[in-house]
Order: structure tokens, then sequence, then C-alpha cells
């Protein structure tokens, strides 16, 4: 499918929508082109991971439609509004869950918070209940370097979600992690999303990962970066790791795999 006609699943409300969507860091001919005319919907409530080469400016997607980045061309708007900076309704998840050594887990949960001045206390009990659900409320009290590292990736997934945020980005939250966490991570991320189905954009290295958590993948070619393929995947929900030993996974898997590397 060209980059031209990407859209959101038919059916569902457009969250976010990406336009002619450019981005160059430097000017001139010294200039490095990440991304080049970018047009991406992604409905409400729906999962889309995002695969490419490394340093095909898949992390660059995600800071434009964050807002902490702006594009060079083209427009990005979410919930029919232009995003033009940070918004409190996203929630971001980077690759390491970088925590404030001196807190407590569940006060680093509370930092968005604590930094947009609002009180701490009245969201101290969703807190609990999302570290619960992240199966690490015996830890609340407990200092970053006491939590392994798949336990401050749950963590850090639940600071993104402590305001409720519309729409989660990822990205590459789990590549740091060994195998084995990885794949409970995964299990994990699929719960919370089963349970509040928020909007997410997931980038990762991982065909597996992508295949197995999303509604669809978008492949990204070398930089400067357009987008290839934008691929549907109706791999019944919920889903097990079984999964992953199916005919019908093993050709998407195979199937995006040869895009990759053409």
């Amino acid at each position: 499918m060209s980059a031209a006609g990407i859209s959101s699943a038919p059916g569902h409300r457009s969250e976010i929508d990406l336009v002619g969507v450019s981005k160059a860091y430097g000017r001139g001919s010294d200039a490095i082109h990440a991304l080049d005319d970018i047009n991406l919907s992604v409905a409400q409530n729906e999962f889309v991971s995002v695969l490419g080469p490394s340093g095909c400016g898949k992390s660059t997607l995600v800071l434009l439609v964050a807002g902490l980045l702006s594009p060079s061309e083209g427009t990005i708007t979410l919930q029919g509004q232009r995003v033009e900076g940070p918004r409190r309704t996203n929630g971001i998840v980077f690759q390491n869950a970088v925590m404030l050594p001196w807190r407590t887990v569940i006060d680093n949960v509370l930092l968005p918070i604590d930094l947009m001045g609002d009180n701490v206390r009245h969201y101290r009990t969703r807190a609990l209940e999302l570290l619960d659900i992240a199966g690490i409320a015996d830890f609340a009290e407990r200092l970053p370097h006491e939590l392994s590292g798949g336990m401050r990736q749950r963590a850090g997934i639940c600071r993104a979600l402590i305001q409720d945020p519309d729409l989660l980005l990822m990205d590459e939250p789990f590549s740091a992690l060994d195998a084995m966490t990885r794949d409970e991570m995964n299990l994990e991320l699929l719960r919370i999303w089963e349970r509040d189905r928020k909007t997410v954009i997931f980038i990762t290295h991982s065909i597996s990962e992508a295949v197995f958590l999303s509604d669809r993948v978008v492949v990204m070619s070398k930089r400067p970066a357009q987008i290839i393929d934008d691929i549907s995947i109706s791999l019944p929900r919920p889903r097990a790791v079984e999964l992953q030993e199916t005919p019908q996974f093993n050709q998407l898997r195979a199937r995006i795999r040869s895009l990759i590397q053409h």
C-alpha cells in the first residue's frame, strides 16, 4: 500500500491523523531527513505498531505525535485538534524507564501529577490500582534500585497511565529486557490494553512482538522513512503466547520480514 492512502480501521473514529508529515534535522546540505511525506491515521482504541530498519525515524514519529518535536512539513492532529506541543492526554513510555532514584515506586508513578501541580493525594488510589494491575503493588514503597528491569518498565507504564491518557505512545519499551521478561511484559501490556482500550502507537524492532500485540503493523523504509505497507493483523483476541506457533502468525511474520529485508 502506498504512503498516500493509509488510513485507520474502517468504521472507527480517527484519533490521530498525520498528513504529509516530513521531518529534517538541520538545514541545507547538512540536513538529516528522518521522515518523508508520512500519511497515517490511527483509530480510537486501536493498537498500531511501527516497524522499520534501525535509525529510520520511528522514534522521531513518536516525538512528533507527542508534540515534543514539530514537523518540518505537514500537519498532525489529535482528536481533530492540531498538535502544537505536549498534551496531558498523552502517556509516553520510553526504552528505559527513567525513575528518580530517591523517590519510591509510587512517588515515581505520581511524578507527572506532581509536575503538573495537581493534588497528588487525589491520584494515590489510582496509582495503587495501576501498580496492582501491573503486579507490583507490593513494591509501591520500594526504591527503583530494588526492582528488576521488567518491574521498572511496569512502573513506567503505570506512570504513563496515571493521568488516564487517551493516547499511549511507547518507544521500544521492552527492547532492553531479556527474552522471557519481554514475553511476560507483552502479555502484561495486552492485559492492561484489553482492560482500558487506550489508543496505542508502539515502536519496536521485533516483528514477532508487533504481530502479537497489534491490530495493525505499519512498516517503514530506510531513512528518509516512508510508509511502505500497512498490514491488518486479524488474529483473534485475547491472545496467548501459543498464538505465535500458528501458521497464520508465521505467515504474517514472514510477510513483514520480506518487506524490511527488501
